[in-house]
Formats: C-alpha cells, structure tokens, sequence
C-alpha cells in the first residue's frame, strides 16, 4: 500500500486492511474512500476503522464474469438471475424519460419497459423502425457525434416538453473484429470511433440538454457505459490485453462521467454511470460463444436492471459506478 500515492493524504488506510491478502491494495484504497466520504471519525479506534473498511470493500462486484455469475447461482441471487422478480419500475410513472439509440437492443427495450411503467418516452436515433414509434416519440436523424442535430432536439424538446425528468445516454458502438498490436490488426479509425460515440457522444447530448434549459435541478443522468471501461478489472477480464477500440472508449467515458458529475452537483443533477450486465445483443455477438457459462441475458432483461437500478440511486450516489447485474459498484 505504500506504494500507492493518496488522493487526500487526511486518511491513511490501515496496514491490516492488506495484510494477509484478504483485500486488494486497490480494493483497500477505494473503501479508504468511501470511509472518508462517509466521514471516519479520529476518535474511532483502528478496529472500528477496519471493520468499516472491509464492508466498503464488500460493496464492490467481482472482477471475474464465470465466478460472479457462479456465486450469484450460488447465493440464489434473483436481483442477478431473475430481475423481472424483483423489477420495481413505479418511480416512472408519469415521469418524462429520454433514451439515445432507442432504435433497436437494449435501448428500444428500456424504451418499451419504460413505458410499461407509465412513463412518457422520448427516443433519438438516426432512423426509427415502427417497433420504436409504437412505445415513444421518436425524434429522427439525431446522431451522437453530430451536434447540430442534437442542439435542434434539445431546443426543441424543450420547447414542447419543458424538463425531462430522466436521461438515458444509450446510444453506443462497438467494433467487432478483436485488435491487437502484435497480428497487426489495429484500426485506429475504429478506435477513434468508438471514443466519439461511446464518450463524447453522451457529453454532447447531455450538455445541450442543460444549455437547453431540459435538465435542471433533480433531473437524473444515466450513462449506460461497461465494466469494460474499469481499468483494474482489465488485469482479470483480458490477461492478454487487446480489444483497445471498445476499452479505451468506455474508459473514457468514466472519466466523463465522473467530471460531469462533479460539475452538474452545482445545478442538483444527478449523474449515475451503470454497466448494463452482459446482454445477448448485436454488439455483444462477437462473444456469443460465452453467452451462456458467464450469465448474458436477453435485453428486455437487461433493460429491466438498467431501469431498476436507476430507481435505487439519488443525488447522493451521483458519479458512482455501479454493476446492473448485482446493485455493486465497479472499482475505477
């Protein structure tokens, strides 16, 4: 641990907290932050201090896809293995909701769930199939990395409906071919690509939404974003490295997210980053061969747990990371 430099150098994290290989330094270092944020007081003793720690480190999912998919079998965990039995959507009722890349997969299913709950659904996607149409309003030709086209859905969004209640930045990419540098198989267009859609993208549509005058004070931000963006787990989930597009992008977009938080708590905004879990949808094809052994669901699943997560967390959870599959955060 004392390898590691300290943000806030007011809390030290106790040596026993490493000690013995029971926590990760990195594990020890984000309870020491949540600890601090919770507000450790000196007058504690180091085994109050401790114990606080190791249940800090607890809130955090595990690395592993098989082993967290095993242990929630293991545990008979219906939040993880069955949301729609657990699903609580009731806070959308009347609630005015926007979801980017409604048109297809995982958004058009949050569309449709959604709007199962009573909420009023606003969709922007380049093209609009009938599916789509049927379970929101659609606003056409609106594309992430253009912002013209989203500057005239903001002004207009809120000159017809006033403030959204809920933003869903959905809208996403992912190259399919694996890239690596030592089979020369790199495309850096690609990999540009994905960080303009996958983290600039819901910058954009989240900043001329505020600019716009439809997020203000209470209104909430989900960035759907990945465990793919979690630096640490990259060391347990590829071993190997490469696959840099679809890592680099999501990374990115934590980063922004977590900046974007900060800043919004001036206006009350609430910014949640949520890994949707692992979902059976086009983007995720390319892994369908593990589909079944490391827990995927069908979209309207994962819609469910992006929607119900959401329905968990207010401002005081805002710039957090969580896991949709099991309510746990992602360590950065």
């Amino acid at each position: 641990a004392a390898q590691f430099s300290v943000a806030d150098p007011q809390v030290d994290v106790p040596e026993e907290v490493v000690g013995g290989g029971v926590l990760s330094v990195a594990q020890a270092f984000h309870a020491s932050t949540l600890v601090r944020r919770g507000g450790l007081r000196s007058q504690q003793s180091m085994g109050q201090a401790v114990t606080q720690l190791y249940s800090a480190a607890a809130q955090f999912s595990v690395a592993d896809q098989r082993a967290r998919f095993a242990q929630a079998k293991e545990e008979e965990d219906l939040r993880y293995l069955a949301i729609e039995k657990v699903f609580d959507g009731a806070y959308l009722a009347g609630k005015k909701v926007v979801v980017t890349g409604g048109n297809r997969g995982l958004g058009l299913e949050i569309a449709k769930r959604a709007k199962e709950c009573g909420a009023r659904v606003f969709a922007t996607c380049r093209r609009a199939g009938d599916d789509l149409k049927d379970v929101a309003t659609a606003f056409e030709g609106v594309d992430v990395t253009d912002l013209p086209s989203i500057a005239s859905f903001a002004a207009t969004f809120q000159k017809e409906h006033g403030t959204l209640d809920l933003l869903i930045n959905n809208a996403g990419y992912f190259y399919g071919p694996q890239e690596k540098v030592l089979d020369d198989t790199l495309n850096f267009e690609e990999e540009l690509k994905q960080i303009d859609i996958c983290a600039v993208g819901p910058l954009r549509m989240t900043s001329e939404l505020v600019k716009a005058g439809a997020l203000q004070e209470a209104s909430k931000v989900v960035i759907v974003t990945s465990q793919a963006g979690s630096v640490e787990w990259r060391f347990t989930q590829n071993p190997e490295g490469g696959d840099y597009g679809h890592h680099m992008s999501r990374a990115a977009c934590n980063i922004m997210g977590a900046l974007l938080a900060q800043e919004l708590k001036a206006k009350s905004i609430t910014v949640l980053l949520l890994h949707p879990g692992f979902n059976k949808t086009t983007m995720t094809k390319k892994y369908e061969h593990v589909w079944e052994i490391e827990g995927a669901v069908e979209p309207w699943q994962g819609a469910m747990r992006v929607l119900h997560e959401t329905g968990l967390h207010d401002f005081t959870d805002s710039g957090k990371f969580f896991n949709c599959e099991d309510g746990k955060q992602i360590p950065w």
